[in-house]
């Protein structure tokens, strides 16, 4: 968590909760190289005019209302002063963060930017998330009210989305996948392993959760969009807004498109290979529809014992809402079902927490439950309604009075006596019964609580009406979600990556102030000299040369060298290509900041 949170004067990310901050880190624009501001500028530039036509939000309208410019990486206290306009903000975070917290930052209407930026050798595309991705991708169309209306519901929804133990092993191997390939050179075998082991995860995810299902709906609409008709799409998914490549490539036949429905959680995605199919909703309004079939499905909203058993496969804290209000926030670990699967008892082991309405209940965090909870469910045999609407006359024929000894028998077959030492209510419902020398048994007379083991606290409740990934009162709670245990790849520069660093520094510098072009004949000179493997300072000087019609045999030597490049390193000659078609288009560029 960061000691000295920067919020950006922004409400939004000012109102996010404590276990969120932890994924924060600083952006440092000041890290920032001038190589670094030449890749966004380049591809920039190629998103403007490339996906112009293709994209579904006009480009440069999107970028300006989120605080982007294709001219430079994006400041983050820029972006958050021009998306609190529209009632979002911005953070950075370190590549990838596990995916309840994204869904979660997301409810909260904060896009999460990762603060690293793809480096020279991957300027078409890199496996992991950086912040071309991040920001021109998702914030160049976060002003339309449709679309972030769904964004936001698509992270309330995920954040109570019940994952398992096997979904973040799959998020840890592609984090660590993502990270060696943005490395300069990785060891091969180390690479090869890591790449095992994202198709070892894929593979034995075995029955998808709700997170992996949700991912998919994610998947094809937010990273892989597109709206319209299935006749003429256009694109609005962040991952086709981002990559030139892809963004051409989707609009080919062999990519088949399909009306988005409910029926694309049925398509799992390999993130490092391109994408098959495409999905393409009629508008942004249909996406959430769609998002609402799908979560009629989930555990949050059916509740019952099959949520319970979710939450049981998730391994992780989970909370359990009874009928009455009361939430209980732990690892579930067992329950018991009639042969109907009525759920008529639950359990969590350690430490646990009981809430009402999202906030803890005063003595009932983790201290006092940290060897776990259990508690029957479900009706009272003898009693019409459920105990949680009982009144005080007849809770006191219960035998349910403060001092009293009681006997209570649910209709599963819970048996349980004790002393009433106190009762809880919270909006006119009971929620809460705690009793000393109090024995819960079922009719095979298997022990559940025996009186040597303290004051037994006893929701009470007909029903668990939902349960969610994550605890109620999760500040309270002091959750910590899993962090990834990899960190990003940070360059360290040598001295000769220093100077070529500078060559672009200067480049900038004529093309901003229009000063000094006689500069640029001794720095194509470096450049022929000190860095064969060049072409982007040479396709930026080229630029300026032919903009301003000045330097025609400079200009007709560097293009030459370029096309001989293109020619000799077949890995280069569409970007070159792409950025002779660039500067023939400059002329239109006038007036786009």
């Amino acid at each position: 968590m960061m000691s000295n949170f920067n919020d950006f004067n922004n409400p939004q990310v000012k109102k996010l909760p404590e276990h969120l901050k932890q994924f924060i880190v600083e952006q440092h624009y000041e890290h920032y190289t001038a190589v670094d501001q030449a890749v966004w500028r380049f591809v920039m530039h190629q998103n403007y005019h490339f996906l112009k036509d293709i994209a579904y939000y006009p480009y440069i309208t999107g970028l300006n209302a989120a605080g982007l410019s294709i001219e430079k990486i994006p400041d983050l206290q820029e972006m958050n002063d021009a998306l609190q306009k529209i009632g979002w903000g911005a953070v950075t975070v370190d590549g990838f963060i596990p995916p309840a917290a994204f869904m979660e930052y997301q409810s909260c209407k904060v896009l999460v930017i990762a603060f690293n930026i793809r480096q020279l050798h991957h300027i078409e595309y890199t496996p992991g998330p950086d912040i071309i991705h991040e920001s021109a991708g998702h914030a160049s169309i976060i002003a339309d009210p449709d679309y972030h209306q769904y964004l936001s519901y698509l992270g309330s929804i995920g954040a109570k989305a019940m994952y398992s133990s096997k979904d973040f092993e799959l998020y840890e191997a592609i984090r660590e996948l993502s990270i060696l390939k943005e490395m300069p050179a990785p060891e091969p075998l180390t690479l090869k392993n890591a790449e095992k082991r994202v198709l070892f995860c894929q593979k034995n995810l075995g029955e998808p959760s709700e997170m992996a299902l949700l991912s998919r709906l994610h998947w094809w609409t937010v990273e892989y969009g597109m709206i319209g008709s299935l006749e003429n799409p256009k694109i609005y998914g962040a991952r086709l807004l981002s990559s030139i490549g892809e963004s051409k490539s989707c609009m080919d036949p062999s990519v088949k498109k399909y009306r988005y429905t409910a029926d694309a959680i049925n398509f799992p995605f390999d993130m490092t290979k391109p994408q098959p199919q495409l999905f393409v909703t009629p508008d942004f309004k249909y996406l959430t529809e769609v998002l609402e079939h799908f979560a009629n499905t989930m555990a949050f909203r059916k509740g019952g014992s099959e949520s319970i058993l979710k939450a049981i496969d998730c391994k992780n804290t989970c909370t359990a809402v009874y009928s009455s209000g009361l939430q209980v926030s732990g690892i579930f670990s067992d329950l018991r079902m009639d042969k109907n699967d009525e759920l008529l008892f639950l359990k969590t082991s350690g430490s646990t927490a009981l809430s009402f309405e999202h906030k803890q209940l005063e003595a009932h965090g983790k201290s006092t439950h940290s060897d776990g909870f259990s508690s029957p469910v479900g009706r009272l045999k003898n009693f019409d309604k459920a105990l949680e609407d009982a009144n005080e006359e007849e809770l006191e024929k219960l035998g349910i009075v403060c001092g009293k000894w009681t006997e209570l028998n649910f209709i599963g077959g819970l048996n349980l006596k004790g002393i009433v030492s106190s009762t809880l209510k919270r909006n006119s419902k009971l929620i809460m019964i705690s009793f000393t020398d109090c024995t819960l048994k079922d009719e095979q007379q298997h022990v559940y609580f025996e009186p040597s083991w303290g004051v037994y606290d006893m929701a009470v409740g007909e029903k668990i009406v939902s349960v969610y990934s994550g605890a109620a009162d999760k500040d309270a709670f002091e959750e910590i979600q899993p962090k990834a245990k990899t960190a990003t790849f940070q360059p360290e520069y040598t001295e000769h990556q220093k100077r070529y660093h500078d060559l672009f520094s200067q480049v900038r510098f004529c093309r901003e102030t229009q000063q000094e072009f006689d500069r640029l004949t001794a720095i194509w000179t470096t450049l022929k000299k000190d860095f064969r493997d060049d072409w982007l300072c040479a396709m930026e000087i080229l630029e300026i040369l032919e903009l301003e019609s000045i330097f025609r045999d400079l200009a007709q030597e560097i293009r030459i060298h370029l096309e001989m490049k293109a020619s000799n390193e077949p890995e280069l000659k569409k970007l070159i290509q792409n950025g002779f078609y660039l500067i023939s288009k400059a002329h239109k560029m006038s007036g786009i900041n």
